[in-house]
């Protein structure tokens, strides 16, 4: 595997590599990735990204490339952790869980949908535009694709709290509606 200086970028690598794909498709992806350093500027950055996410959507089938997106989560320990932990040990219906989760606001606010799909959207902005917490030097909309790290970040939190397997589909984000449109997740319980 190829060396690469900023950490985000060398995180997509990793993933890909676990993941199993085709070192010629990796490289493909990651083309260019190697000249992005931590020193880049943050709109170099974002341009790169688009860039290796529209030829992750060409090479990659969408379970394949929102998996990998998903592994590339990050701050899944720290406080957070520790607030999921606390969730799941206080409340015992899932009920009061999600009513727990979202009256902690760590990863947004959270509610259960008639469907019985959970919904989670990030509330830091309650009107538009809203702007990529990750990104947000982006000049133009990124493929959705790019937000399901932060789709990762919520499900690895929420699985914890909750005590459930979860799917994640992201619903829409600042980054790939140009800040139209909020972060919003929709999560789907896993019967084992």
């Amino acid at each position: 595997m190829k060396n690469y200086e900023y950490h985000r970028i060398g995180k997509l690598a990793e993933q890909l590599e676990i993941a199993g794909i085709d070192r010629e498709i990796t490289d493909r992806i990651m083309e260019g990735g190697e000249d992005i350093l931590r020193k880049t500027s943050p709109e170099k950055k974002a341009d790169w990204f688009r860039g290796a996410m529209h030829r992750m959507n060409k090479l990659l089938d969408s379970r394949t490339r929102n998996a990998v997106r998903e592994a590339c989560a990050c701050c899944l320990g720290g406080q957070r952790s520790k607030i999921s932990k606390a969730i799941a040990e206080e409340n015992e219906s899932l009920k009061d869980r999600i009513k727990a989760a979202n009256e902690a606001h760590y990863v947004g606010g959270i509610k259960m949908q008639e469907n019985g799909e959970i919904l989670a959207q990030f509330d830091l902005q309650k009107t538009a535009p809203y702007r990529c917490y990750c990104l947000p030097q982006a000049k133009e909309p990124l493929p959705i694709t790019y937000c399901y790290c932060c789709g990762g970040h919520v499900k690895h939190h929420l699985q914890i709290a909750l005590g459930r397997s979860l799917e994640c589909t992201v619903r829409s984000s600042a980054l790939s509606s140009g800040g139209g449109f909020p972060c919003t997740f929709s999560l789907r319980i896993v019967e084992t």
